[in-house]
């Protein structure tokens, strides 16, 4: 399962664990350590530039791993690479704050109100492609966050002010006529040594042959760290002398005349392409071909995916696995660090495989076979999204999230006829998935796109204005909440769906309960019929109409009616196995609870929601059931402990960017908390409770939350 949340709360980020030794860069990583470090370094942008392959994301992440004790507030990686078209850097960053997507508001300022005052370093990894949204973003948020330090990779520098640049070269090797005796001489053959016995060939010090040997491979392929990697995974089958009379009899082919198709390139790019082009040709053809259509992939794939995508023609499904574990053992394809039995490839081989896919005339195809496929799933999550696979489909989704943000935009290029009413059916599963697992502000902008035109009525349109609707409600945005509601409810009208046209009532009643209309809202939610609840996506809209009328019957005072609707959704959410509806039903069950006086079951119900909001990376739901936890602890006498969960529970807003949801009625309910608190503790204690709380990271909290006391 792959880490979202804080893997370590004394030590915040997301830096990957290194999965192979690292060799060599004694020189580079003092300097880069130093930038880095704010007690030495004066530079607050500081950029690692040079070709690919040469090694600028090992080096960057192993220097800010070193300064991470600098960084109270999290060394932060954003990989760009998977991000195919630009306006994505701003909320590719936000996502790795782990900052829930929840707001309407510019990405930037979501940013910068949660990172005010804190000391952190973000790490821009592959921005070559992305130069200039990279550039505006590293600027924007240097010139308003005094705390904070960048750390750009890149094939260009950001070409900004004050821009610490380190040119990144290959790796020194030994006896290389006019190479400086400087310390770190010879990496090159160090590494190359070291891959050479991971592949089963050590070079033993006392053979001075096979050591020259090693001296002239690591000399033809200029030391690029990329090109040492693939050269000695070959050892698994060739000699060492074998290598070395490949590589020379190495002639230029088709594959040099793709490689520098738009005209000369720099010589070490051309090695690396030469020396990438070489390993291309000692693979078999299918390996070859998987390797190309493996190009297709964001972000890192499974077995079962690659069988669905990469299959067809000369390929077969049954071969996909062997000539896999084949592109493996060859460090073509890499396993992933964190997710077993998962797999990604370096940007510069993934690049390779795309020259070639198109080269072979197969790109469109291998595209659309890759966007057929997470539409599949996507269809088959919102499909099974209201039963007791809705855990197992959160964790899917948020691990495929780069492949299904690729395969939406590849379905939104092509917008004209039956294929636009394929978008928005796409984009409304996607969308309704993202909405549920945390992606908010994902989900707006891919759906936004999908809608801009009109498209023929069905179930794919009336989900994704239901979406719509639905994560403008989450986001706190209620007019528009209130425009799209109108939409669905048109949609689910025309389409003839009762079961739709229940679902849209959700959007109208939840607007007006969260607008403090309640009510209005209790007549409208009231009024729509109770029909057996689906399994699928509407039929977790099914029951969050109910929700939506427990919410306004207890924001209205009305609390055991509202009790009373909210057990029957928990009911049915637990008949389901679902967790989203049913977190939310024992925050308003624990609602009642508190306001009838009991305490004890307000304090408990309030935890066990936390606990369902957090399986499913719900930061609302966890947030509002933290406030209510805060009312009921100091109702239990904990007037302390209550102050801290106020902490935390307004760190919990921040990532979601609209306290309260804009509700005034959730805001005067949470206010009302704080001033009881305030009056147990006095301000001085208060203070020093909630920044207690307020500095812990998401999963202290919601650790903390979660100990009974």
């Amino acid at each position: 399962m792959p880490d979202r949340t804080d893997p370590n709360p004394g030590n915040l980020g997301n830096l990957p664990p290194e999965t192979r030794s690292f060799v060599g860069r004694r020189a580079e990583l003092a300097r880069l350590h130093a930038a880095l470090d704010p007690a030495v370094g004066p530079a607050r942008l500081v950029s690692v530039v040079g070709v690919g392959g040469v090694g600028k994301t090992r080096l960057a992440l192993r220097a800010a791993a070193e300064v991470q004790a600098a960084y109270p507030n999290g060394v932060w990686l954003a990989e760009l690479s998977p991000l195919h078209t630009a306006g994505l850097v701003d909320l590719a960053v936000m996502e790795t704050l782990r900052l829930a997507d929840q707001s309407t508001r510019p990405v930037i300022d979501v940013i910068t109100e949660w990172a005010h005052g804190k000391r952190l370093l973000i790490v821009l990894d592959s921005c070559e492609h992305l130069l200039a949204d990279c550039a505006r973003l590293a600027a924007a948020l240097l010139s308003r966050l005094p705390g904070l330090r960048v750390l750009v990779t890149s094939r260009e520098r950001l070409a900004l002010p004050g821009e610490d640049v380190l040119h990144l070269e290959p790796l020194p090797v030994d006896g290389r006529p006019g190479a400086h005796a400087a310390p770190g001489a010879g990496d090159a053959v160090a590494l190359f040594a070291a891959r050479a016995a991971a592949a089963g060939r050590p070079l033993h010090d006392d053979d001075s042959a096979a050591r020259a040997t090693a001296v002239a491979v690591c000399r033809r392929l200029d030391g690029i760290p990329l090109a040492l990697e693939l050269a000695a995974a070959r050892l698994a089958e060739l000699t060492l002398d074998q290598l070395h009379t490949r590589l020379g009899e190495r002639l230029p082919s088709a594959l040099d005349l793709l490689a520098s198709d738009t005209g000369e390139r720099p010589p070490r790019h051309q090695t690396l392409r030469t020396a990438i082009g070489w390993s291309h040709e000692l693979c078999a053809p299918l390996e070859r071909l998987l390797w190309a259509r493996l190009s297709v992939f964001s972000g890192g794939f499974c077995l079962a995916a690659v069988r669905q995508v990469c299959a067809g023609g000369p390929l077969p499904q049954e071969r996909i696995a062997g000539l896999l574990d084949r592109l493996v053992a060859q460090s073509i394809v890499l396993p992933d660090p964190v997710i077993s039995a998962r797999f990604r490839m370096l940007d510069t081989v993934r690049e390779y495989g795309a020259d070639w896919l198109h080269a072979l005339g197969e790109e469109r195809a291998v595209r659309q076979r890759h966007r057929d496929h997470y539409a599949r799933l996507a269809r088959e999550g919102c499909a099974e999204w209201n039963t007791g696979r809705q855990v197992a489909w959160c964790e899917r989704v948020l691990t495929e999230h780069a492949n299904l943000r690729t395969a939406v935009e590849c379905a939104l290029a092509e917008p004209d006829g039956e294929r636009w009413s394929t978008a928005v059916e796409m984009a409304g599963h996607v969308g309704f998935l993202w909405r549920h697992c945390g992606y908010l502000r994902e989900a707006q902008h891919c759906l936004d796109q999908a809608l801009a035109a009109e498209s023929p009525p069905g179930p794919g349109r009336t989900l994704a204005l239901w979406s719509r609707g639905a994560v403008a409600i989450l986001q706190g945005d209620q007019e528009a909440a209130a425009n799209w509601a109108v939409r669905c409810a048109d949609a689910a009208r025309e389409q003839g769906s009762p079961v739709a046209q229940v679902a849209a009532v959700y959007l109208r009643g939840g607007h007006l309960a969260l607008t403090g209309r309640q009510a209005e809202a209790i007549d409208v939610l009231a009024a729509a019929p109770q029909l057996p609840v689906q399994d699928d996506g509407f039929g977790a809209a099914q029951l969050q109409a109910r929700l939506a009328l427990s919410l306004a019957h207890v924001l209205r005072g009305e609390f055991e009616r509202g009790r009373e609707v909210a057990d029957e959704v928990r009911t049915a959410s637990r008949k389901q196995g679902e967790y989203w509806c049913g977190a939310f039903a024992d925050y308003l069950i624990a609602q009642a609870d508190l306001a009838r006086g009991d305490i004890p079951a307000a304090v408990q119900g309030a935890r066990t929601s936390i606990a369902g909001h957090a399986l499913l990376h719900n930061t609302v739901g966890a947030a509002m059931s933290l406030d209510l936890l805060a009312a009921a602890v100091v109702s239990a006498g904990d007037a302390h402990r209550a102050a801290r969960l106020l902490g935390i529970g307004t760190r919990l807003w921040e990532l979601t960017g609209r306290a309260q949801m804009d509700s005034p009625d959730l805001i005067a309910t949470r206010r009302t908390c704080e001033l009881r608190v305030r009056e147990h503790l006095g301000d001085d204690a208060y203070t020093t409770g909630y920044r207690a709380g307020l500095a812990m990271s998401y999963d202290e909290g919601i650790a903390y939350a979660a100990v009974s006391r």
